[in-house]
């Protein structure tokens, strides 16, 4: 295990959010006050999930625009936006326009491949072209192209009164560098190296080479930072479902368990076709916390973590786990609250 002096630089988390179908402002203004707590609890970043034709965030682009009216420094991220759902010019507007609302604070993270429950939804999401779409890399390259300011198309002008450009507006400046992929395999983290983008690693990988969930994961960062051109200098953020309890409730702290214990057994043994590894939530005091990730290969790889919030758990129990997150487990793995 390493020294206790190697230190945690940045702090994020992940949120799902709330969504009651019946009164869907009530978890949004949830999710909106979780992400104002972090700035002022000091974390650096604060990431959102997708649920499309699910009950949780369909949106995260507004409600980063709104968070960012809200707070005035924390990043803003997406963990991720699976680009199966969107059209990389129109994603490119709506990022480039919260970037520039936000001041230069959106961190989009984005994933490839077709949607989830395709043959299902494909009918209601591209009635006339599901059989065409492209859900490869190359839809993340547009994606690329168009925030960093490259022609959109080959003409601009003006028109009557209408003046027209040739690549997205609003342009923002560093949104490119500030662009993340969420990867789960080998190939993927060696194509986001390639590609220069920076990489979010979860609790779900692909078992390729190994069964054992953090060699895999390390094995992602370690071949992502070998075909970046930053090398070991290249940004990489571990997300991984993180409860501590210090200041839980006995009631509380029933509850994390008994949610860990049900999700324990998916950790054993590689899942489905895909053969998906997941990681074990990490329940228990900060130091408890602290300990079990110095022991994982892959988080001494980074500097920069997104822990993940659990699903469908009340408002009250989201504030103890970031106070806690912030006070304790943050502190005992040498990262210092940002204020600034």
């Amino acid at each position: 295990m390493p020294a206790r002096s190697v230190e945690l630089r940045k702090l994020g988390f992940l949120t799902i959010g709330l969504l009651d179908e019946h009164n869907p402002a009530l978890g949004h203004e949830s999710t909106l006050q979780i992400i104002e707590l972090g700035e002022q609890l000091g974390f650096d970043s604060a990431w959102l999930r997708h649920r499309h034709l699910q009950y949780g965030i369909s949106s995260p682009i507004a409600i980063m625009a709104a968070a960012s009216q809200r707070t005035s420094r924390i990043e803003l991220g997406t963990a991720v936006t699976p680009l199966g759902w969107e059209n990389p010019l129109r994603l490119a507007e709506d990022l480039a326009t919260v970037d520039v609302l936000s001041g230069g604070r959106i961190n989009p993270g984005v994933s490839v491949g077709p949607p989830m429950q395709f043959d299902r939804v494909k009918n209601a999401l591209y009635p006339d072209t599901a059989d065409v779409e492209d859900f490869s890399y190359a839809r993340v390259n547009r994606l690329l192209s168009l925030v960093s300011g490259q022609p959109a198309s080959n003409w601009s002008g003006t028109v009557g009164i209408e003046q027209f450009s040739d690549r997205v507006q609003p342009h923002s400046p560093g949104l490119r560098d500030r662009m993340w992929y969420g990867g789960a395999s080998l190939r993927s983290a060696r194509w986001a190296g390639e590609t220069g983008m920076n990489l979010l690693v979860s609790s779900v990988v692909k078992a390729e080479e190994s069964e054992n969930f953090d060699e895999i994961q390390h094995s992602h960062i370690t071949t992502f930072r070998e075909h970046h051109p930053q090398k070991s200098a290249a940004r990489v953020s571990q997300g991984l479902v993180v409860i501590p309890t210090d200041s839980a409730s006995t009631d509380q702290v029933e509850k994390y368990r008994a949610y860990a214990e049900s999700r324990r057994a998916r950790t054993a043994t590689p899942q489905g076709p895909a053969r998906m590894m997941f990681a074990a939530d990490l329940v228990g005091t900060s130091r408890e916390i602290a300990d079990r990730l110095y022991d994982n290969a892959a988080f001494r790889e980074v500097d920069e973590v997104a822990f993940a919030l659990p699903f469908s758990f009340d408002h009250s129990d989201y504030v103890q786990i970031l106070t806690d997150m912030a006070t304790v487990l943050g502190p005992e793995l040498g990262w210092r609250p940002s204020h600034g």
